[in-house]
């Protein structure tokens, strides 16, 4: 390659890691023919002693769900028998081997990254993934995925992308942006021509290499002799890609017409496979002798069964420079050859770009295609083929249901923007009440997944209005999702105005009866729910909303019960999307129970599948529970990093709840750093935000600590207050214990011996973290009475604690009253030192190694591949001390 030495040291550096068993990946991206491919061959050709695998995107086949991954790994599929049961049965499922449902693509994508490991294991390994931009969708986003994801697999994942074509499919990867080489060497690719023509030639060309390699060839002999006029090739000022375009065509034009029409059979074809193109060629009239100009033109080679274009713009070229008569003959040609059940989808493709009008049979096969690729997870996939039969038929209530259901799967593909120009393209008004409703979901996803969740609740809300008198069967659920989306805002108006719709549906009643302090009320309608959600046939919705509203009343540990069965349906049953809402509630559960392990576990699993799907809205909501989480443990950085984060598309979007824990995070940090003015600030904020008491209760006690140790006490008294009486209400200890310990802290000494052993009572039910505050508290209290013996035991208790659960913060404030109480402490215990040294994702690992989980397991748990995860034992292990994964147990158990 000439003028891309920087380039070349890169990827031999990378090559180089490899083979010592890192990994790595990179995005080459630039514009088209400026030597991405060429990068990829040479990484290719400097891959000695290494497994080297590869696909190219091609245009043509991107709505055929992981036709790419196979592409990928046709030549290892034996591979497969050494996967997990669950992995492998995915890939044979996706591949079209069996019949059976693909119903979590995280399994896929963790089954890519197996396969990748168990490749790497034999011999480095060199993955090589050409036009990202044309890929389809479901195997650029597991590809990307698992390039993410590389740590110790020995292998190397390089990508190469048009500039504004890559998009959020490589989000996270490393970048390389190409760019046109200089005019020396330049100069040297086209050398053996008339100085003059060769200037001519490099000023058209602008440094991009494809151009001066083929606008030579387009030349006659008499222009590239020195006689160039007018017309060579357009003089006025065009993109790169035009005159690329006009220089191949030139070249594929001289070419005899058969060989013409085999090259646009190839180029209309999605699978290089030989045999296939050839039957199709000879129903247009050609036969294999005629591919032998082109061969010796350099267009395409063939090897064996397979038929490859030398770059995909040659590709391109031929099949757009073809006259529209013979792009369909060849679209139908290859239908025609495509006649079994195996391949029942690329015929209906080919069928589908043979159309010039609509084709009700055609769209049949579309919408068939449609349901197959759904049933594989491959939402993109079947967001296209309804869309495209939607093209093809020309009943108007046909076409709205299939918009819809297009509009529908691009949601559930996290395709936010896609699913809200689909859903601009229903014919309205829609008639039909059930299509309404329908369409109504598709507008709320575009809202609640990208604008506003009140926007959202609205939409549902009022087509619940409409279509009630018609369709009654419709409205719980409508109203149920309605609801949802309003709890998601935090207006506390819009969730009575929606309850008010539904007053006998209880999961409705709930939240009207809490709304108007009928607690008691509230209380027997949600044991219902409780009851309910146990039953068989319960909905996902009616479940998330029981959990939310069990979360809201302090019943955590019901919340926890519901949330982790909500959890399990969404991955026993493919349903992905909802999979990070569910790990959210069970993660806020298992927050206010204090299990901050778990939490930070299920928030992190949560947060890496909603950025995967593209859903920010509930990416931020996971990133507030993770800085709540990092706020605890004195991770100021990462607390901080996450709250902005999370706040920045929370607040313009008027998501209240978001905000307030958003806010609430960085009040717990700055109280846990003894800075309590700034503390108070941000939770008075939280408060605000939350709109309504009833959705800010959770604040209560932290900012009744914040006031009083900012020298506010009367700005302590009224959440001192109403947490006394929520108490009351709700009769949930832990309440009734956090309610004790702000009795204690704002009212008289003389009172708050008594609040003080009521709480620690009392708090034998509730979590660690809100007990060892307690402690804490009472402990310096002790102390400011001087009675230091007494102090020392309470400050012990809550020291041991809070460096269990790694509040760093908490435990040096305990550390700093043991030491002013007359007690030295080792400030970094054996447990605690240690578990400090590592990286949050070792931390993750090792916690699982220590309960007994394989590499295996614990690589499905946390998306990582099994060598990734022994990478990252083998780093904790001289951390902690230890040489084993059997004394992890007991370490932590210290």
């Amino acid at each position: 390659m000439l003028g891309r030495s920087a380039e070349q040291r890169r990827i031999e550096r990378m090559l180089t890691d490899c083979r010592q068993g890192a990994s790595s990946s990179l995005l080459l991206h630039g514009e088209a023919g400026i030597g991405k491919t060429t990068m990829l061959d040479y990484a290719a050709q400097r891959a000695d002693g290494m497994r080297v695998l590869r696909v190219e995107g091609i245009e043509s086949e991107m709505e055929l769900a992981f036709g790419g991954l196979h592409q990928l790994f046709l030549p290892v599929l034996d591979v497969l028998d050494r996967l997990p049961t669950s992995q492998a049965a995915a890939m044979r499922a996706i591949f079209g081997l069996t019949d059976d449902a693909v119903r979590d693509r995280f399994t896929v994508g963790l089954a890519v990254l197996s396969m990748l490991s168990e490749i790497g294991a034999e011999a480095p390994l060199l993955c090589l993934v050409d036009d990202v931009q044309w890929l389809d969708r479901p195997s650029a986003d597991v590809l990307t995925f698992v390039a993410r994801r590389l740590r110790a697999e020995g292998a190397v994942m390089l990508f190469a992308a048009r500039d504004g074509a890559h998009g959020s499919l490589t989000k996270g990867l490393p970048l390389l942006h190409v760019e046109g080489i200089d005019r020396e060497a330049a100069a040297a690719l086209i050398s053996g021509l008339p100085p003059h023509v060769a200037e001519w030639i490099i000023d058209q060309a602008q440094g991009n290499p494809l151009a001066l390699i083929e606008l030579p060839t387009a030349l006659t002999p008499a222009q590239r002799a020195g006689q160039l006029g007018p017309l060579a090739l357009p003089e006025a000022p065009s993109p790169l890609r035009g005159r690329l375009q006009d220089a191949l065509a030139g070249q594929i034009g001289r070419l005899p017409e058969a060989t013409r029409t085999m090259l646009v059979v190839s180029a209309a074809d999605d699978t290089g496979n030989l045999p296939l193109v050839l039957s199709a060629a000879r129903r247009c009239g050609a036969a294999i002798e005629d591919m032998e100009p082109a061969e010796r033109a350099g267009l395409v080679s063939l090897s064996g069964e397979v038929l490859r274009f030398r770059h995909p713009l040659v590709r391109y070229a031929a099949y757009q420079g073809s006259p529209l008569a013979r792009r369909i003959a060849a679209h139908e040609a290859l239908a025609a050859t495509l006649d079994t059940a195996r391949h029942a989808h690329r015929r209906a493709w080919h069928l589908a770009a043979a159309a010039t009008g609509p084709d009700e049979r055609v769209a049949d096969e579309l919408e068939h295609v449609a349901e197959w690729a759904g049933s594989r997870q491959a939402m993109a996939s079947a967001s296209a083929a309804y869309e495209r039969a939607a093209q093809l038929t020309e009943d108007p209530k046909r076409r709205a249901r299939l918009l819809i259901s297009a509009a529908q799967k691009a949601g559930e593909a996290g395709q936010d923007e896609r699913c809200g120009a689909l859903a601009d393209q229903v014919p309205l008004p829609l008639q039909d009440p059930g299509m309404a409703a329908d369409f109504a979901r598709v507008r709320a996803v575009v809202e609640l997944g990208c604008g506003s969740p009140a926007t959202a609740g609205r939409i549902l809300g009022e087509c619940a209005d409409v279509i009630a008198p018609s369709r009654p069967d419709k409205l719980a659920s409508l109203l149920t999702d309605a609801v949802h989306a309003a709890f998601s805002s935090g207006n506390a108006a819009l969730i009575g105005e929606i309850a008010a719709r539904g007053p006998d549906l209880s999961v409705l009643a709930v939240p009207a009866l809490l709304l108007n302090g009928e607690v008691p009320g509230a209380l027997d309608s949600l044991r219902e729910l409780v009851r309910a959600c146990r039953l068989p046939g319960s909905g996902l919705m009616d479940q998330l909303m029981t959990g939310i509203y069990c979360h809201l009343v302090a019943d955590h540990t019901e919340a926890h019960e519901i949330a982790t069965a909500a959890v399990a349906r969404c991955r026993e049953q493919g349903i992905s999307g909802w999979l990070p809402t569910t790990l959210h509630l069970l993660a806020e559960a298992e927050l206010a129970l204090g299990w901050f392990d778990q939490a930070y576990a299920h928030a992190a699993e949560g947060l890496r599948l909603a950025d995967y799907y593209d859903l920010a809205h509930r990416a931020a909501h996971l990133r507030a529970v993770l800085a709540t989480l990092a706020a605890a443990r004195g991770c100021e950085e990462e607390a901080r990093s996450l709250a902005e984060q999370a706040l920045e598309y929370t607040r313009p979007r008027g998501v209240g709840r978001g905000t307030a824990n958003a806010l609430w995070a960085l009040g717990l940090l700055e109280l846990g750093l003894g800075r309590a003015q700034a503390a108070l600030e941000h939770l008075e904020a939280a408060q605000q935000e939350a709109g309504h008491p009833l959705l800010a209760r959770f604040l209560l006690p932290d900012l009744a600590e914040a006031a009083v140790r900012a020298g506010h006490p009367e700005r302590a008294k009224e959440p001192a207050r109403r947490l006394a009486d929520w108490a009351a209400a709700v009769s949930r200890p832990p309440v009734a214990a956090m309610a004790h310990r702000c009795a204690a802290l704002t009212g008289p000494d003389s009172e708050a011996e008594d609040h003080f052993a009521g709480a620690v009572r009392l708090h034998a039910d509730g979590g660690d973290f809100e007990r060892a505050r307690t402690e804490l508290v009472h402990g310096e209290w002790l102390r400011r009475l001087r009675r230091n013996i007494d102090a020392r035991a309470h400050l012990r208790e809550a020291l041991e604690t809070f460096e269990k659960l790694g509040a760093e913060p908490w435990a040096r404030r305990a550390r700093a009253e043991l030491r002013a109480a007359g007690e030295t402490h080792d400030p970094a215990g054996p447990t605690d030192g240690r578990l400090s040294r590592l990286s949050p994702q070792e931390r993750e690992v090792v916690r699982l190694a220590a309960t007994g989980a394989t590499n295996r397991e614990i690589a499905a748990q946390l998306f990582l591949s099994p060598r990734t995860v022994g990478h990252h034992l083998y780093r904790a292990f001289p951390k902690l001390g230890i040489s084993s994964r059997t004394e992890l147990a007991s370490l932590l158990a210290s």
